[in-house]
Formats: C-alpha cells, sequence, structure tokens
C-alpha cells in the first residue's frame, strides 16, 4: 500500500548524477505550515543518500530549512513560494555529487549588455536591481526591466510601490520576508526567463512518477 506522500510540485524524470532514476518534489499540507518532502520510489542502493545530498542543495541554494522530519523541508517564511521551489529544486538536482553547494551571489554578468547586475536587500523583502559597468549603448535601464521581469515570472515576486507609484527598478516576495540565496539562484536565471520556462514545461511533459506496482522505475 502507498502511503499519500502529498501533492506533486516538480519532477526530475531522469536523474543523470544517479542511475537515471525519477526524483519528484511534493507539497505535503500540515496543520500549521506546508512541508515539502523530496521523494523517489527506486529501491536502488544509496537512493536514499542521492536524496540527502539534493536535498543539503536546496539547503544552501534556496535557503530552505528541515521541517522536523526526515526528507522534509520549508521555508524559515512559512510560504509555498512555488515556482521558486522547482527552480531551487531543479537547481539542487544539477549540483554534482560530491561537490559542496554554494549559495549563488546576488550579482550575475548580463551576457547581452556586458553589464553587471546587482541586487541589494532592502527592508520587508524587498530587493532593488541596479546595473554597473560601461553602457555606451544606454542598455542599462532596459535589461534592469528585463531582469525585473524575469524574477517576478520565476519567483512568483510582486513589484514594490514607493512615494512616486511603482518602483521600476524594485521587486519584493509576497511574504515580506528576504530570501537572499532563493533571491541570488532566482537572478542567475532571469536574464534568460523564456529559456527556463521551456524547460519546465518540458520537464512537465516527459513524465510521471509512478509507485513500483505501477511500473519500473
Amino acid at each position: 500500500m502507498i502511503s499519500d506522500i502529498g501533492s506533486r510540485v516538480e519532477i526530475l524524470p531522469m536523474d543523470g548524477h544517479f542511475h537515471d532514476i525519477s526524483v519528484a518534489l511534493y507539497r505535503q499540507m500540515a496543520e500549521t505550515d506546508p512541508a515539502l518532502l523530496v521523494h523517489t520510489y527506486s529501491g536502488r542502493e544509496a537512493a536514499a543518500d542521492r536524496l540527502g545530498q539534493i536535498i543539503d542543495a536546496m539547503v544552501v541554494l534556496g535557503g530552505l530549512q528541515a521541517s522536523g522530519a526526515p526528507r522534509l523541508l520549508r521555508f524559515p517564511c512559512g510560504s509555498q513560494h512555488s515556482l521558486a521551489v522547482r527552480r531551487t529544486f531543479l537547481e539542487a538536482c544539477k549540483v554534482e555529487p560530491g561537490a559542496t553547494p554554494k549559495a549563488t551571489p546576488m550579482t550575475t554578468l548580463d551576457r547581452k549588455s556586458g553589464l553587471t547586475i546587482q541586487v541589494d536587500s532592502l527592508d520587508h523583502g524587498q530587493y532593488r536591481v541596479r546595473a554597473s559597468g560601461d553602457d555606451a549603448d544606454g542598455q542599462a535601464q532596459r535589461r534592469i526591466g528585463v531582469i525585473v521581469n524575469g524574477l517576478l515570472k520565476l519567483g512568483e515576486m510582486r513589484r514594490v510601490e514607493d512615494t512616486e507609484g511603482i518602483a521600476d527598478d524594485c521587486v519584493a516576495f509576497e511574504c515580506g520576508c528576504p530570501h537572499d540565496a532563493l533571491l541570488g539562484l532566482l537572478l542567475y536565471r532571469a536574464p534568460n526567463v523564456r529559456a527556463i520556462v521551456r524547460e519546465q514545461e518540458a520537464m512537465a511533459a516527459r513524465g510521471v512518477m509512478s509507485a513500483p506496482s505501477a511500473g519500473a522505475e
């Protein structure tokens, strides 16, 4: 009998780092905060160790924390951050076994403009995007807009209002809490958000995760 492990958030149909097993992230709704479960039906030896590697990477890359039970994670703020945690899971699965995961800094090189994009953490989970470097072509403001739109889509973030209205260079998490590690992870992918969306759609279409009785793993 297969126990209820929750609703699936994301799946990696084939883990190239460990025998092409499928690994998935599930959400379990508790009485208080929602918890996230990293799970596989594979019975391969050392599969549990592989799940542990992915969990450790999610903690570092996305700023998640243990939720009091094996293989369960949560965000410190108690929010779900559904899209952002999908990206965290997929990026964690890309970390080479044995490698030490490192949080992504809140700065990245924008290859299309050659500008350095940096994000500053403000109060109440708000972040300001800025660009620096040689801007002879005057692309800074447009590229900042591209990055902001990428963060809005990848992290389900919101625009920030100031005394003059909507700030074009500021975004915030809906929970109102800071998530620097998560922001850094999203920032790295934000300049190419269309490719990320296509990747996620392809992942969703490639396969499902079945219990052993429903098919071979």
